[in-house]
């Protein structure tokens, strides 16, 4: 497993200690680099050390942005980036990444050498997308790095395409190298291509919503990997049982049809995420424009219901698409194991409570969910895929079919038909992405943004696409929740008992939960109206700033200003 490996690598590298100053030091009577990376075993578990580059779950699962919020929005939304943190910056992966790459020749096993060189190229690849969606132009290295080649260190930043050609690249080199066989808890073949999908669309639409040169070809790039591995991969999407859409989230063991690398938890191991405790303690809420996002079950548009504004939770969560009830708390839940139905107490600040990756109650505590988190999965690959070919103008209905019509079928819901969404474009999604394209595919782009949205929500994307697509500005919006007509007692479940009770002065003899309306929860019209969460908090957007992070002040001091800061942020610094 992983996380036991990684920690032996840990402990070896701990023995033969190598610093950028003086590799020749290392004891010749113990491990030293001459020695080491001989056989396969020595080679996978140092690569086995570049697994701890992958985000943990709850740090995913809980990010904010216009489709979910909670106690603490985090330091982009709150405006907290500065230039004095040095989070985000650390390099040390990549000397591990390059160290093995300079060595792994010493191996004479050819098949486990081209095997972990691939973990490698993978994961610089990885270490390298995760600095340009931060930072942007960033300097490249693909060497080791030692204390007296200072120009070298002093390296200023190169362009963002010089970096994600590489990135492109190293991801190309990984698909040749990396095993064919499915592995949810290892990097593979299929791994690759779905992260090339990623990056690559990530790039292609950042670039494309910037007026920057260049972006057809990462988007086709993004378009052909998920051609590929939508053609011979083998991967296909879940859908056994009643709800298969929630037990692929709640499953104990990542679900290996469908989910390509997984984040592994488990009691044996001692390694577990706190996502359930999470969106308990801070929270945690879906905001009203992410529950508009999902279509009728017949297909039909929400926002195309009579009195669809003033609908009530209980009205409004009726006849959606499924996935809206195995993702939100919703009349009729009943946890993993349990016998009496959850109602909804409003806990959440918005009063939509998540319920994806939740299992049974005894997970539910800090550190005691062991739900494997999926890191890479077929559908996002099917959505990549798909809006990479809208996005370029090369869309058909039989690349619908084989992408997104398969993630809606997985539910039972109604395909999407690509000329009837280009014939009438949502005019809520307009409002909601109002930086769209503008052509004759800005229908079907915004029902794919749709599917994103509902599909992937938790696990880590929204704020990135909210990025690449250059809408900021929609993090601004008021968080807005379950809509209320005014104060009464209101019966969340229809089992004909008032579950909770909104009041203006006296709540009387009410025994459930109660609310004072103003104090304890607060209405966009004051006595009526949406959840107004977080009502004291004004999130501001600066559109020539935001949408990278500022270099850190120290490493600027560090290269005597060869670093650049990045447009809009200021640091302490005399440079310019």
């Amino acid at each position: 497993m992983i996380n036991n490996k990684l920690f032996t690598s840990l402990t070896l590298m701990g023995l033969f200690v190598f610093s950028s100053c003086n590799l020749d030091l290392t004891p010749e009577d113990t491990l030293s680099p001459k020695t080491y990376f001989k056989n396969g075993p020595q080679l996978e578990l140092w690569a086995n050390h570049f697994y701890s580059l992958l985000p943990d779950a709850d740090d995913l699962a809980k990010q904010n942005a216009d489709d979910n919020i909670s106690s603490e929005l985090g330091e982009t939304l709150m405006g907290q980036r500065s230039a004095a943190s040095e989070d985000g910056w650390n390099w040390d992966r990549l000397r591990d990444i390059n160290y093995y790459l300079q060595h792994s020749n010493q191996c004479s096993d050819e098949n486990a050498r081209k095997h972990y060189d691939g973990v490698a190229y993978f994961f610089r690849a990885y270490f390298y997308f995760e600095k340009v969606k931060r930072y942007g132009d960033v300097p490249w290295y693909d060497q080791v790095l030692n204390s007296n080649e200072d120009k070298l260190l002093a390296k200023p930043r190169q362009d963002r395409e010089l970096i994600m050609d590489s990135v492109m690249k190293d991801l190309d080199r990984a698909i040749t190298m990396l095993p064919v066989k499915k592995d949810p808890v290892h990097v593979t073949k299929w791994t690759a291509l779905a992260f090339k999908s990623r990056a690559a669309l990530y790039e292609g639409t950042f670039r494309k919503y910037r007026g920057m040169n260049n972006y057809e070809k990462y988007l086709k790039q993004a378009a052909d990997a998920g051609e590929e591995f939508i053609n011979n991969s083998g991967y296909k999407l879940y859908t056994k049982g009643a709800e298969p859409y929630r037990t692929l989230f709640n499953s104990i063991d990542a679900v290996s049809d469908e989910v390509i690398l997984t984040k592994k938890y488990s009691n044996t191991s001692n390694v577990r995420h706190s996502i359930p405790f999470n969106i308990i303690i801070y929270r945690q809420g879906f905001t009203k424009r992410f529950m508009n996002h999902y279509l009728m079950s017949d297909g039909s548009r929400f926002d195309e219901q009579p009195g669809w504004q003033t609908m009530g939770y209980v009205a409004e969560t009726k006849h959606r698409d499924p996935r809206l009830s195995q993702t939100v708390l919703c009349p009729g839940y009943v946890q993993v194991d349990a016998s009496k139905e959850t109602v909804n107490d409003l806990s959440a600040l918005t009063g939509y409570r998540p319920i994806k990756f939740v299992n049974a109650s005894p997970y539910d505590g800090s550190l005691k969910a062991i739900t494997d988190y999926p890191l890479f999965r077929a559908a996002e690959v099917y959505l990549n895929f798909a809006e990479a070919k809208a996005e370029l103008g090369t869309l058909s209905q039989i690349d619908l079919d084989k992408s997104i019509n398969k993630i809606r079928d997985r539910v039972g819901m109604p395909h999407l038909n690509m000329l009837a969404a280009n014939t009438t474009p949502d005019n809520l999604l307009l409002q909601y992405y109002p930086n769209v394209t503008k052509n004759t595919n800005t229908g079907v782009i915004l029902e794919i943004r749709r599917e994103r949205t509902v599909e992937l929500a938790l696990e880590g994307f929204r704020l990135w696409d909210i990025f690449r697509w250059k809408e900021g500005q929609q993090l601004t919006k008021e968080f807005d929740g379950c809509y209320f007509p005014g104060p009464g007692e209101y019966d969340l479940n229809e089992d004909g008992i008032a579950d909770i009770l909104l009041y203006t002065t006296n709540k009387g003899n009410f025994k459930g939960a109660s609310f004072k309306i103003g104090k304890d929860i607060i209405l966009t019209n004051n006595t009526s109206g949406n959840i107004h969460a977080l009502s004291n908090i004004t999130i501001s957007w600066d559109e020539n700033r935001d949408y990278l992070w500022p270099i850190p002040a120290s490493e600027r001091v560090l290269t005597s200003g060869a670093l650049t800061q990045n447009p809009g942020w200021t640091d302490t610094t005399n440079f310019n």
